[in-house]
């Protein structure tokens, strides 16, 4: 079993930044004298065929570098191998992407050679993973924040202008205030069935999506509970007076919002198929049924 850390780097992230950003992350591992292995994504999804196979080579160490979707797709490719425990793999992260939300909830810079320190000085936490099962058997695993409905609408959108940066969520967002149209879903948790008309149903783990945005209270994310937020019949006006607020998390407090804690929920969409999204990246449409796996894979962090 190598000690040594091995990087998975996606060439595309953070609209043609890569080249300088590289040059940068080399420079200061090698000046931290952290020992590492190196492989370049060649096309989508890549990463969790490149983190299987480094599994399988003896690393346990692996480095994502890129943003919120190559960290997703090397926490599948973890989740899916079965070669060792997921929970014996660490992952950090050098955040070359776009949004970066996920290392939001733990302080973690957006910052090279801040994110290179934080990696040597090894604090590591075992965070809860989930899992979402599609009504066609479909098994996708996040470990940020999941959920269908507008959220996935805009996740959508997000495809065609993420090139636009930080820029391209606000764009997104306002399109879809526009012209997404609310469904009824049936909500099943805790032995509780809820039925309502709805703008979205969000699933976290942790705090943080959509650049930065945050619909959920979540303080834990290793305390074996997704958050669950279901954003009801919230209408345009009611999300431009509250924009601060979906920002700051003070969402969760507005009358047309419910909260709720569980470790599984199914949602079953009445009238339509909305698009199903997780840590951002679109993963099917229609019913969906979220579950977690508790303190599935350690990851380094400064604090949370």
């Amino acid at each position: 079993m190598s000690k040594s850390w091995f990087i998975i780097a996606n060439p595309i992230a953070g609209n043609g930044k890569f080249s300088k950003q590289w040059k940068e992350i080399q420079q200061v591992l090698n000046s931290k004298n952290i020992d590492y292995s190196f492989v370049f994504t060649q096309f989508y999804k890549h990463e969790i065929e490149l983190v299987q196979d480094a599994i399988q080579q003896g690393f346990r160490n692996i480095i994502s570098a890129g943003g919120d979707g190559t960290l997703h797709n090397i926490v599948n490719g973890v989740m899916m191998q079965r070669y060792v425990k997921s929970s014996d793999i660490t992952i950090a992260v050098l955040p070359t992407g776009t949004g970066n939300d996920w290392i939001k909830t733990y302080s973690i810079p957006n910052n090279i050679k801040k994110a290179v320190e934080i990696i040597s000085y090894k604090k590591t936490i075992l965070q809860d993973i989930g899992q979402i099962t599609t009504k066609e058997g479909e098994i996708t695993y996040f470990n940020n924040v999941a959920g269908l409905g507008y959220d996935g609408y805009i996740a959508k959108k997000l495809q065609k202008i993420k090139r636009l940066g930080a820029l391209s969520y606000l764009i997104a967002g306002i399109y879809g205030m526009l012209f997404y149209k609310k469904l009824i879903f049936k909500i099943t948790m805790n032995q509780i069935t809820i039925k309502t008309t709805c703008l979205m149903t969000i699933v976290s783990i942790c705090k943080f999506s959509g650049g930065g945005m945050q619909f959920s209270k979540k303080g834990d994310p290793t305390d074996g509970f997704f958050d669950i937020t279901i954003a009801k019949n919230l209408t345009l006006f009611d999300l431009i007076l509250n924009l601060k607020k979906l920002y700051n998390g003070k969402i969760v407090d507005h009358p047309k919002v419910a909260t709720y804690k569980t470790n599984e929920i199914t949602v079953v969409p009445q009238n339509s198929k909305p698009f199903i999204q997780a840590d951002g990246e679109l993963i099917g449409t229609g019913t969906a049924t979220f579950s977690l796996i508790e303190k599935g894979i350690r990851f380094v962090i400064v604090s949370y």
